[in-house]
């Protein structure tokens, strides 16, 4: 294999492991997505130390965003907290963040601390939608230097800040679900106007976890949140990130 196609290799769109030739190239990118959530945090170390920088970093800036936003709006308990921050150690969640991911395709970093008693309905808003729209940011600024930077040529970087976008963009769009305790269900709650529904929501919140684990059981990440995430990441207009660095001719 020459130097070329072993450029070429890196990147989905023109060769991988799957026999993507039979699929249309929005049908490639769906079941990439599919492919690549149950390996990217999988029991492999290998690809678990790969995307672990992706995956901290990623979680910081989602929840240093929640932060920056709460303290805006004269919250600060974060900064008082040292949550404040990029730092990736300070929003480093022992279980959620390094054994869980170890484990099975599922993380999470500690949540920021939000004195909610003392927002008003739309900078709770806000606050919640920090963090998905700080992923979202981060996806697109990603892109736009892997175009500029012409990061195809770089198969090894450009091959990592692809998973870069394809993470933060998972991340954005899973915690956009409005399910407790993820934003979405924040971002809901700010927007309930009558106090039967308010009622109905405090009522269902302490329920959140065993109603996210339905979802899940039920398939809803694969049947909901991976199709959103594989039209964001085709509408950027990108090539596919490979798993692995190294494959044999």
């Amino acid at each position: 294999m020459d130097l070329c196609q072993k450029e070429r290799s890196l990147y989905l769109d023109d060769q991988g492991p799957y026999d993507f030739t039979v699929l249309r190239a929005s049908e490639r990118k769906i079941y990439f997505i599919f492919a690549v959530t149950g390996a990217m945090l999988g029991s492999r170390v290998s690809t678990y130390l790969y995307v672990l920088p992706i995956f901290l970093v990623s979680l910081s800036i989602h929840e240093y965003a929640h932060a920056w936003v709460a303290y805006r709006y004269g919250d600060d308990t974060a900064k008082r907290m040292g949550r404040l921050t990029l730092n990736p150690l300070a929003h480093i969640s022992l279980l959620g963040t390094i054994i869980m991911p170890l484990l099975v395709p599922f993380g999470w970093a500690k949540p920021i601390p939000v004195n909610f008693s003392i927002l008003t309905k739309s900078q709770i808003f806000k606050v919640a939608a920090a963090g998905p729209a700080a992923n979202m940011l981060m996806a697109l600024i990603l892109t736009i230097a892997f175009h500029l930077f012409r990061l195809r040529a770089i198969p090894i970087l450009g091959n990592f800040v692809l998973l870069a976008i394809l993470f933060n963009i998972i991340l954005a769009v899973f915690n956009l679900i409005p399910i407790p305790p993820l934003d979405g269900s924040k971002m809901v709650y700010a927007r309930l106007k009558s106090p039967q529904a308010i009622s109905t929501y405090k009522k269902l919140a302490p329920l959140g976890m065993l109603i996210f684990i339905g979802f899940l059981l039920l398939g809803g990440f694969q049947i909901i949140i991976l199709p959103l995430v594989a039209v964001f990441y085709a509408l950027l207009g990108l090539p596919l990130p490979a798993l692995t660095i190294e494959r044999a001719d």
